[in-house]
């Protein structure tokens, strides 16, 4: 055991307090708070919440800097899909008001031309699919390929599980980042997918790590897991290495086996998200899905100020989100520049 451990175990069993450990540990030595300090401060009182966001923000400004990377994502193929994600209404599986639909090329032009006027450095396409047929295959290189030609930002994509022959097509494609999320902790999986395993969500993204794009992997708050599995899930993505996890909080949607449980309690929301930041100093944590039901406008400057350093503008896949201007304003407010496009390759 290093010298820096011996000081922090001796810290804990002498019941000190855990902001105190986690400042020297994380904001003084960069290093991440494992899956009991986690905890720890996710059962911190609605007291020490304006301390530990404090504490978060300066752990992402030492360790990220102030810029922030902004991204518009949109949607290439819309519902149907065959998989029974409990929070989707786009899974064919459920009674929701989603339907199946293709977005066509052109209109996926535009999307990336209008993404990139707003400041945004990144483009995501998604498509609601176990995994990808060769028909989206072809369409994604098509897109891929039109957009590279005529609109200077970065193009990720999010199409479920790969196999190998997939991966390598998209590397091919300079597709430069890949987003599957493992949604939830290891531990909570299966009360919320069935029709496919954690392992091969984790395989898919080791996959693409090998390949060479970066990997994002993040998930979703609020699915009835525990502090316990919450502090699990932040370890277990620390341990994945990714290179940016974005957080979403659950937005019941109508139809879905979730569509009854309650949104996240803003302070809950936002003690996750300094959680998260201390679990993972020097990642790029992105304010995602749901935010704007769970925190509204004030929440936005709270988790800036609180450990984000990446948004995403605009709507997401089948909910509002808030307007591009609106999140573009409070950045300049709050005086943290937008990451550079030569920043992001």
């Amino acid at each position: 055991m290093t010298q820096a451990a011996v000081r922090t175990e001796a810290a804990s069993a002498a019941g000190q307090d855990i902001l105190t450990i986690a400042r020297e540990q994380v904001l003084e030595r960069g290093v991440a708070l494992n899956q009991e300090q986690t905890l720890e401060v996710l059962r911190l009182g609605d007291d020490r919440l304006e301390e530990l966001l404090a504490l978060a923000h300066d752990v992402r400004m030492k360790w990220c800097g102030p810029e922030v990377e902004v991204e518009g994502i949109i949607s290439l193929k819309t519902g149907g899909c065959p998989e029974d994600c409990h929070f989707c209404s786009q899974s064919g599986l459920f009674q929701s008001p989603v339907r199946a639909a293709w977005l066509d090329i052109p209109s996926l032009v535009e999307a990336a031309k209008q993404t990139a006027k707003s400041g945004a450095t990144e483009f995501c396409i998604v498509a609601a699919v176990r995994g990808p047929d060769a028909r989206l295959m072809a369409q994604v290189a098509a897109g891929v390929e039109a957009i590279r030609n005529e609109v200077d930002i970065q193009v990720a994509c999010s199409l479920g599980m790969l196999n190998q022959e997939q991966v390598d097509q998209l590397a091919a494609m300079g597709v430069h980042r890949y987003n599957h999320n493992l949604e939830t902790a290891k531990s909570h999986f299966t009360k919320v997918v069935t029709t496919h395993s954690y392992e091969e969500r984790y395989d898919t993204l080791r996959m693409v790590r090998e390949a060479g794009m970066e990997v994002c992997s993040g998930g979703i708050l609020g699915m009835g897991e525990s502090l316990e599995q919450r502090a699990e899930f932040a370890v277990q993505l620390a341990e994945l290495e990714p290179d940016e996890v974005p957080l979403n909080f659950l937005n019941p949607r109508p139809g879905t086996p979730f569509g009854d449980l309650e949104v996240l309690p803003a302070s809950d929301a936002l003690r996750a998200v300094a959680a998260f930041r201390l679990a993972l100093p020097r990642t790029i944590l992105r304010f995602a899905g749901g935010r704007e039901i769970t925190l509204g406008d004030l929440g936005a400057k709270q988790g800036i100020l609180g450990g984000i350093n990446a948004v995403i503008v605009g709507n997401y896949l089948t909910t509002l989100g808030r307007p591009a201007e609106a999140d573009i304003d409070l950045l300049g407010e709050l005086k943290m520049p937008i990451k550079a496009l030569n920043e992001s390759f």
